[in-house]
């Protein structure tokens, strides 16, 4: 295995970075058709590289380069509680579409399917020409069912006995020997039944560690980054939350995992998957960003009074967040918002501080979900007006003001309805630049002054140039000092000023 080429200059990163996640089977898949042969990550035409670099994108993150588990494939072709979805993404699908999950891991090597090691090390290369980063999974908490160390090492993994399979027998697989007989658990996160391809790993043991580890420094040559499936199971409580019943005879580990993983490998990238309120508690033990699920599942279903107040959260603990509207495990956000809300929470996604996070057919504005077993996803037409948008987004975020600024949210005052509470506003702002943003969450039009005496000189008067629709107004600064901004916004809609004064 190569160590991985160090020919190219890595790349610096931005503060508040614009990441894109690849489905790279199905990427593969895609351009294989369009090009008419056969492609693999060495073979991907240059100016597809050219494309992502040109919408901005600092990361590309290719999810499921790993060898997928075998065993974890033929479970996922007839098991049939997953045919509906693979009816409703890809209808008249065959087994040959059928591939496993990316995150039932049967060895870090690359897919047969994705190329060599030397074909990783190529892309990367081909993004770090292009001063983009290269992001890959690493899976933590447990691997694929077939994966070497279940017959090499099996006290990597959490274990059971006979009365503990007789009492849940979908939590643990048999695992034979000539003299033997193991039941190893499935893994499994505290809230949820055990998925049913994955074995889980013994987080108390110090050797799964090492092990862990040592995949660690195995991928690290070859990206500039991971994306660690859900990070917080690895938690000593989360742990012994989960698995308590199974751990007799081991000891809590005195320090927690993460730290020595962000110690071993001084400038990584790592972006957590997390839940449950522990986002903080991640970023302090090391991670660079970890999920803003919260802020996903507010703009679908909270009031935007709810989505004002997680944007007062300190902006260091805001700066790395990875903010989204869609990922492969979350409904396409065309069809969860709809094309009328997708003004609003678009502009949001663009615009805040934190990693931006934009998934592989969100900027077509795609409406189907492709399961990550599936190899290839349906032929969709693009929809124009959702292009439109995240072009223009994208283009206007390229401005260094979006991320070497000083972010504020902003207060806001009643004009003479309480529609302003639908309202969130906030100024990015620099030595030589400034810009408001102003979107409206709620369903009616909605209107309200946006307070701006610690931005104003009352003696200039200012300029205030939407960006997002092409307009322009002036106001004198005494005005703005007094009275605030004053906008109006239709349903969904957002502005982007550019403010300069006089």
């Amino acid at each position: 295995m190569p160590l991985g080429s160090n020919s190219q200059i890595k790349p610096s990163f931005r503060k508040h970075p614009h990441l894109y996640e690849i489905n790279t089977w199905a990427w593969l898949e895609e351009l294989s058709v369009r090009y008419g042969r056969p492609v693999t990550l060495g073979s991907v035409p240059d100016e597809e590289w050219d494309k992502l670099r040109e919408f901005g994108f600092d990361f590309i993150w290719l999810m499921g380069v790993w060898k997928r588990s075998a065993l974890g494939r033929r479970m996922m072709r007839t098991d049939p509680n997953y045919f509906a979805s693979y009816d409703a993404a890809l209808p008249g699908w065959t087994m040959a579409d059928v591939v496993g999950s990316p995150y039932a891991i049967q060895d870090y090597i690359p897919d047969p399917r994705m190329g060599s090691w030397n074909d990783l090390d190529a892309t990367r290369d081909q993004l770090h020409q292009r001063g983009m980063g290269l992001i890959l999974d690493f899976v933590p908490n447990h691997t694929g069912l077939d994966h070497p160390w279940i017959s090499a090492h099996p006290e990597y993994y959490i274990q059971g006995k006979l009365e503990d399979f007789r009492k849940n027998p979908s939590a643990f697989f048999l695992v034979e020997g000539e003299d033997s007989a193991l039941f190893i658990a499935r893994g499994k996160d505290p809230y949820f039944p055990a998925w049913p391809d994955s074995a889980q790993l013994n987080y108390y043991h110090p050797a799964t560690r090492a092990a862990m580890l040592d995949i660690l420094r195995t991928i690290a040559p070859h990206c500039d980054g991971v994306r660690c499936d859900m990070a917080m199971l690895c938690l000593n409580d989360v742990f012994a939350r989960t698995w308590g019943s199974l751990l007799a005879g081991f000891k809590a580990p005195p320090d927690e995992f993460w730290p020595s993983a962000v110690a071993a490998l001084p400038g990584f990238i790592w972006i957590g998957e997390v839940y449950w309120d522990l986002e903080w508690r991640l970023q302090q033990l090391g991670l660079t960003f970890t999920y803003d699920k919260r802020l996903y599942d507010r703009l679908l279903n909270s009031s935007p009074e709810e989505v004002r107040a997680h944007l007062k959260a300190d902006v260091a603990y805001q700066s790395r967040m990875a903010r989204f509207l869609e990922n492969h495990d979350e409904a396409r956000s065309a069809q969860t918002f709809g094309r009328e809300k997708l003004p609003a929470v678009a502009t949001l996604l663009a615009t805040l501080p934190g990693m931006r996070f934009y998934h592989q057919g969100q900027l077509e504005g795609k409406r189907l979900h492709l399961p990550i077993q599936l190899r290839r996803a349906a032929t969709e037409p693009p929809q124009p007006e959702i292009q439109a948008l995240y072009a223009k987004l994208l283009t206007l975020t390229e401005e260094d003001v979006f991320h070497q600024g000083e972010w504020r949210l902003l207060d806001l005052r009643p004009a003479s309805d309480p529609s302003f509470q639908n309202l969130i506003a906030y100024r990015w702002r620099a030595a030589k630049a400034w810009k408001i943003v102003v979107s409206n969450l709620g369903a009616v039009p909605s209107q309200g002054s946006i307070m701006l005496d610690r931005d104003v000189d009352p003696s200039c008067r200012y300029t205030f140039v939407d960006q997002l629709n092409d307009r322009t107004c002036e106001w004198s600064g005494r005005d703005l000092s007094t009275s605030g901004l004053f906008v109006h916004l239709e349903a969904h809609q957002s502005h982007i000023f550019e403010v300069t004064a006089r």
